[in-house]
């Protein structure tokens, strides 16, 4: 068995297995960090700098050791890298024979069950369904794992992939006929026979939160679990530690009382109307709130006559439902399955209409059909520390972005681990020759009108300056839509705008025109990995706060402040400056990366916090002259354009 610097050395495993492979100190750091957590048993909380190199860091001692591993992601995509690019490269290297296996959600397999229910019911299903269905149908016949994500030509938000996969409400289990041929089922038993694991945050959390997924047997077993992108991980075990209700579930339920209807229980006409009611209750409480897609506080709405009156009405309307289909139960498992269902929706509804739920926030969200009704805990720290501490393993958590002025305190205290070891290391990166930050002068407050034509202005000269290969990043689609619009009729360079198309269709159309300029939120903040000339240029155009009336957010602040806490200074200041940290992130990726950060916000000069922003942020050199900054552009491309026609 090698050791850790056998792996990691200019001489050793990976040098001579992987082509221009340098050592790092840091790596090497970070690998023996979590070589001791596994064989001690203890957390580590690791914050490992761009460039570091942490998936071989900590992938080298998780195959190297004996038991069992579970790795958790950020996104299926990150996991699919982590499985199909990274690992398969350092087993290599290491010549090691553990069992790997990749495991997605539920709704990533198809279900041959749900698939034949839709075998003849063309009534059911729109037109542009059906043609997806027949997609679906010709994969289904080809397909070794039933993963859904193979096919191509589907989008990924599909309307045909619901009724073609299973959630947990739906699935019989082992009463279903297809039980013994189910993909799902396959990749799990693959999973328990494997040494090590890939799954995401999302499905390790609903199965920690559930124990329903099929999942949880991995768990007991695991002696080393490693969370990557671990800043995303309260927020996620948020969402799952909580419950939700929502008005597309009970629809669903309507669907498939008429498929049931319409099939197998065609006597059952009483059943079928009382589902078409509940359908039309669920869709009167979505029309008592505006058209636009919203969150707000479910209690204070719930203070509404029409609103009480109507969740009334739905419970009622479910109510009828549940009596009902107890009179057919036993007929036929899909509709056991759709009563245990009922019984659960019925139980939730509950929950929202009174407010007395201490240490929980009752928030709504709406989409254009549907509302969805959250109960989510303020803090999970208490329930996820006894989680950590129920049984002797190691634990690793680690991220670019976990740190705020040098200081784990907020994600330790966000996640109950105040008793973790930690260890910050810096990116290998000569940031102070490879980048600038400017935050520019004369530039009006960021909430006052004017800063809309400032933030046109300013990118209009760094698009000039760069002919193009820059990332404009904003804190509100507002703002992007704004920006976007207007420089469209001032620029003739080819402008990508979030949300024209997917996430990885827009970075496929910047990679191959070396004059495009990307425009984003949220989702290009992070997860977004562009090297060399192709990206010399991060504008941000105001320090990224959370939206002041998102109500959990609203519900924390207003808790923190009940126990005597300072709620700006704990809670959204360290949420910003991870936030900021991971888009200044899509800047350097590689050592040779030159490039300029512009962030677009006084406040990073006039604020007596700017100084924990700052901090937080990679040692570049700093100016506020934008000519300083177009004059870099200007020179970069230049050394770039004379670097290619050396190498022609």
């Amino acid at each position: 068995m090698p050791t850790l610097s056998e792996v990691f050395s200019g001489t050793g495993l990976l040098a001579e297995s992987i082509r221009g492979f340098k050592p790092r100190q840091a790596q090497t750091d970070m690998a023996e960090a979590v070589e001791r957590a596994i064989k001690q048993s203890h957390s580590v909380i690791i914050e490992a700098g761009t460039g570091t190199g942490k998936t071989f860091a900590y992938l080298a001692p998780v195959l190297l050791a004996k038991g069992k591993a579970i790795i958790s992601t950020g996104t299926k995509n990150l996991q699919e890298q982590l499985y199909h690019r990274d690992l398969p490269v350092i087993k290599k290297a290491l010549a090691s024979n553990r069992k790997t296996a990749l495991l997605k959600g539920r709704a990533n397999y198809l279900c041959t069950h749900r698939l034949g229910q839709h075998g003849g019911n063309s009534t059911l299903v729109e037109s542009d369904v059906l043609n997806e269905l027949s997609i679906v149908r010709a994969w289904a016949n080809t397909t070794k794992t039933g993963d859904v994500g193979e096919i191509k030509t589907l989008p990924e938000d599909a309307r045909v992939l619901p009724l073609v996969t299973s959630t947990v409400d739906n699935c019989l289990g082992r009463d279903c006929p297809d039980y013994e041929d189910c993909y799902l089922v396959k990749a799990r038993k693959k999973a328990m026979d494997a040494d090590i694991v890939v799954v995401n945050h999302h499905l390790f959390f609903a199965d920690m939160a559930l124990k329903d997924t099929g999942f949880g047997e991995l768990i007991p077993d695991a002696e080393c679990i490693v969370f990557d992108e671990a800043h995303q991980i309260p927020d996620i075990a948020s969402e799952y530690f909580g419950e939700a209700v929502s008005t597309r579930q009970i629809q669903d339920i309507s669907k498939e009382i008429t498929l049931l209807y319409r099939t197998v229980l065609k006597d059952a006409e009483q059943l079928e109307k009382a589902g078409e009611k509940m359908r039309m209750q669920a869709a009167d409480l979505r029309l008592l709130f505006a058209d636009k897609a919203a969150k707000g506080n479910w209690v204070e709405h719930l203070e509404r006559e029409e609103v009480r009156t109507q969740m009334s009405r739905l419970e009622d309307a479910v109510g009828v439902v549940y009596d009902v289909c107890k009179l057919h139960i036993g007929r036929d498992k899909d509709l056991d399955n759709l009563f245990d269902r009922i019984v659960q929706v019925r139980d939730k509804l509950a929950l929202f209409t009174t407010d007395q739920h201490d240490g929980m926030s009752l928030w709504y969200e709406t989409t254009p059909r549907h509302i969805v009704l959250h109960m989510t805990p303020l803090s999970i720290a208490a329930k996820f520390r006894r989680f950590v501490e129920s049984d002797e393993r190691g634990w690793v958590f680690t991220s670019a972005t976990l740190v705020v002025n040098n200081d784990f305190t907020h994600f330790q205290r966000r996640m109950g681990l105040e008793s973790a070891k930690t260890l910050m290391l810096d990116s290998p990166f000569d940031y102070a020759k490879q980048a600038l930050l400017c935050v520019p002068r004369y530039l009006p407050e960021p909430h006052q009108p004017a800063m809309r034509q400032a933030l046109v202005d300013v990118s209009m000269r760094l698009v000039k300056a760069s002919n193009g290969r820059c990332f404009l990043l904003f804190t509100s689609h507002a703002a992007m839509q704004d920006v976007a619009a207007a420089l469209q009729e001032k620029i003739t360079n080819p402008i990508l705008v979030q949300g024209s198309t997917s996430k990885q269709a827009l970075l496929t159309q910047y990679l191959a025109d070396p004059e495009a300029v990307l425009l984003g939120t949220g989702a290009f903040w992070e997860g977004v990995d562009v090297r060399g000339d192709d990206l010399v240029c991060v504008l941000i155009d105001k320090l990224p706060f959370a939206a002041p009336d998102d109500p959990l957010l609203q519900a924390r602040l207003e808790d923190c402040k009940k126990n005597g806490g300072n709620p700006f200074g704990s809670i959204q200041i360290p949420q910003a400056v991870i936030t900021l940290k991971q888009g200044a992130g899509r800047l350097i990726r590689d050592p040779e990366d030159v490039g300029v950060l512009v962030i677009c916000d006084n406040r990073l000069v006039t604020k007596p916090y700017a100084q924990t922003f700052l901090g937080s942020l990679p040692p570049m050199k700093r100016t506020r002259d934008l000519s300083e900054v177009e004059s870099f552009l200007v020179n970069t491309q230049q050394r770039q354009s004379d670097v290619k026609k050396t190498k022609s």
